[in-house]
């Protein structure tokens, strides 16, 4: 198991638990999904996305990437939008406690959530998946889109850099910095809150909110993960991926 769920008080609590960095493998994108359906089942009124120990999670796991190569590939980057999306679509209220970094897809997984509490410390969050040599599917462009707007992409993503939580609140890139002992009851605490909205009449809402990006990303999406896919089966970006974890995760 690599997502931990706590239903409390009609809280539910998800919880990232893959390796030290809460990486996002095929088998954690697939379990994402089942807890939320698991969550929704249960009657959750809300919920709070966060991570294990000091992380909230670094991202792609590189390294299945790596040791998968090409066919993993095939296998991975639907799961990862599917995952993207569970969380984006999620009719109730979506908290991510940021208790940690938020790295490339685990910073469009605190994008993708309704709010965003950060814990005040070493943390950083930015998308760096330009900096490996591979773009994101279109469900995660479109997250950021709608969390962040367009005019801000170019340079968050472009540069691929990370940013302090404590500059990422002044970015408009999370809502909240509270200390980090804080973050988690601070996250229920508000989930519980939003929680208590009628329920259908905010699911309604924010699909209201969400259907422009909604309908791109169904309009788009299977051309576009096509060509997404490719380049991230091209020998280049394999090689990229390859060099990257020899460099930085091995070391």
């Amino acid at each position: 198991m690599t997502i931990h769920l706590e239903l409390d008080a009609g809280v539910a609590l998800v919880t990232l638990e893959h390796g030290r960095g809460n990486t996002l493998d095929t088998a954690t994108c697939n379990e994402l999904v089942i807890r939320l359906e698991e969550a929704d089942a249960a009657g959750a009124r809300a919920v709070v996305l966060t991570g294990s120990g000091d992380m909230f999670s670094a991202g792609v796991d590189l390294l299945a990437i790596d040791e998968g190569g090409a066919r993993y590939v095939g296998d991975f980057l639907p799961a990862l939008s599917d995952a993207f999306l569970a969380v984006f679509g999620f009719p109730r209220p979506v908290v991510a406690a940021v208790n940690g970094h938020a790295i490339a897809g685990g910073m469009v997984l605190a994008a993708a959530c309704d709010h965003r509490i950060a814990a005040d410390g070493p943390g950083r969050i930015g998308v760096t998946e330009l900096l490996v040599g591979v773009p994101f599917p279109l469900s995660a462009l479109e997250i950021l889109r709608c969390t962040y707007g367009t005019t801000p992409l170019p340079s968050l993503i472009y540069s691929g850099a990370t940013v302090t939580m404590a500059d990422a609140v002044h970015r408009g890139l999370v809502d909240e910095v509270v200390p980090a002992e804080d973050v988690l009851t601070r996250a229920r605490e508000l989930a519980a809150r939003l929680g208590e909205l009628p329920t259908e009449a905010f699911a309604h809402t924010k699909a209201q909110l969400r259907q422009p990006y909604h309908q791109r990303i169904a309009e788009n999406r299977v051309s576009d993960d096509a060509q997404v896919e490719r380049l991230w089966r091209s020998e280049p970006a394999l090689a990229a991926v390859k060099a990257y974890v020899e460099k930085v995760l091995k070391r």
